[in-house]
């Protein structure tokens, strides 16, 4: 009876192991040979990034595409074109941050509107400008600009105020250089 209870017990862990092995080799770690970075992590063999990376392995931050010079061709509401201009993006102070030199080019008496630079933050492709006055006066920018990935444009819709008060919308691609 003993050497029935021994075969019996040795066919069943035999059984056991071999089912374990069968049922870790069907169950495959997707994430096993991905590595995501920045703070990344892999659900189902894909990388969810933190805010302010993207990329297959969050390897890219997102203002990589906007940090470089841009040349701008913006409109009035008129559809009258602005000279065209330079502006050049920077990184800002946070990862979502950016700044943005010599913003709207410049006014009607040739001089620049903002002499520092306006304030941005980034989501993705989008970047948002919070109503400010960079040089405190009082003439104001607000605005949205989207970055298209396939022509690699900013397409920009903005506000200028004056001192006072009166605003004027515009458009703008800027492309970069």
């Amino acid at each position: 009876m003993k050497s029935f209870r021994q075969i019996a017990l040795s066919a069943a862990l035999t059984f056991s192991a071999f089912g374990a092995v069968l049922y870790t080799s069907c169950n495959k770690d997707e994430c096993k040979d991905v590595v995501c970075e920045n703070g990344g992590t892999c659900d189902a063999g894909t990388c969810k990034c933190v805010t302010g990376y993207e990329g297959t392995n969050c390897q890219t931050k997102w203002s990589a595409k906007f940090i470089k010079t841009w040349t701008a061709a913006d409109k009035d509401a008129s559809g009258a074109s602005l000279p065209a201009y330079q502006a050049i993006i920077t990184a800002g102070s946070s990862i979502t941050d950016i700044k943005i030199t010599h913003f709207s080019g410049n006014n009607s008496a040739g001089s620049s509107y903002f002499v520092n630079d306006v304030n941005a933050t980034i989501t993705a492709d989008k970047i948002t400008i919070s109503k400010q006055s960079p040089d405190n006066d009082n003439y104001t920018v607000e605005g949205t600009g989207t970055y298209n990935s396939v022509d690699g444009k900013i397409t920009w819709t903005y506000t200028l105020g004056d001192p006072t008060g009166a605003t004027v919308n515009y458009t703008g691609t800027w492309t970069s250089n």
